[in-house]
């Protein structure tokens, strides 16, 4: 069974998941793909090395994670689900567990490094739980509200999946943390914590003055540890924010710039544009 939308794709099947690998049904570009092996095993190019996913392990690939999965090998037993959820709907659930949780950068490295995680009885039944509500929701294509529906769904199914992961991650990255961690990772810890308590201010000299540093260390520290410029994470939790506000609520556009702290609604429609490419009208409009 194999089903999906342009935002969210569900199969149980060699052949569907053949099809969102080599054909990439769903858009490619950020994507996050969650598979639960119930028998058999998956052998998969990530990350640098082949990896197997086997029986009761859940595989996660965090969505800004964008080197696609490589070669693969399915054994003959194989029996698994996957739902894989496009980076607009992955980044809309993401915004207010981001924002709430000051550690997330590091969770989801750990992630990134530690893709598998052996599932309980209970974890597992609450994965299948979800897939076969979501399986009957795309399948009800008369449905008015049927979006909308699957929208909560897959963020109740994926709020659940950082739910468990973030136990098994922080248990795991306690007992393994790095005893060697030098002050760089420890000042992009601390830029990080500075962003989530000051969401608005938009200035990299602001923040490097926070933490008591110059603007392009704290650039060159970010650029190390991330791969991203200051200036570029602010701006991440900066649309994320504008993102939700323009996608989720009907709050007017002027009083959307005056809880996002810019100066006026016109400076507020520029940033937009600048790192949208759309007004904050046309966005929320397309996002409809």
């Amino acid at each position: 069974m194999t089903l999906f939308t342009d935002q969210l794709f569900l199969t149980d099947d060699k052949e569907g998941f053949r099809i969102c690998r080599e054909t990439r049904t769903v858009s490619p570009e950020a994507t996050m793909t969650v598979i639960l092996c119930t028998a058999g095993y998956l052998d998969v190019f990530y990350h640098g090395e082949m990896i197997r996913i086997g029986k009761n392990d859940l595989f996660v690939r965090v969505p800004d994670f964008v080197e696609p999965l490589g070669p693969y090998v399915l054994s003959d037993d194989l029996q698994f689900m996957q739902v894989t959820i496009d980076s607009k709907i992955y980044k809309q659930i993401m915004y207010d567990h981001i924002r709430v949780e000051p550690n997330w950068y590091t969770k989801q490295e750990y992630v990134k490094q530690h893709p598998i995680f052996r599932l309980s009885e209970t974890s597992r039944d609450f994965f299948k739980t979800y897939f076969h509500a979501l399986t009957l929701q795309l399948q009800d294509r008369l449905s008015d509200y049927r979006r909308q529906i699957m929208m909560l769904m897959a963020r109740c199914a994926v709020m659940e999946m950082l739910n468990y992961i973030d136990k098994m991650s922080l248990i795991a990255y306690s007992s393994t943390k790095r005893v060697s961690a030098n002050a760089s990772d420890y000042l992009f810890e601390e830029f990080m914590r500075s962003l989530h308590q000051n969401p608005h201010q938009r200035e990299v000299q602001w923040h490097a003055k926070n933490l008591e540093l110059t603007p392009k260390y704290l650039s060159e520290i970010c650029k190390e540890i991330s791969g991203r410029s200051a200036g570029e994470w602010i701006a991440e939790f900066t649309v994320a924010e504008l993102k939700h506000y323009l996608c989720n609520t009907t709050i007017p556009i002027h009083d959307i710039a005056t809880i996002m702290g810019f100066p006026n609604s016109s400076f507020f429609c520029q940033y937009t544009k600048k790192h949208t490419g759309l007004t904050p009208n046309h966005f929320r409009k397309a996002s409809k």
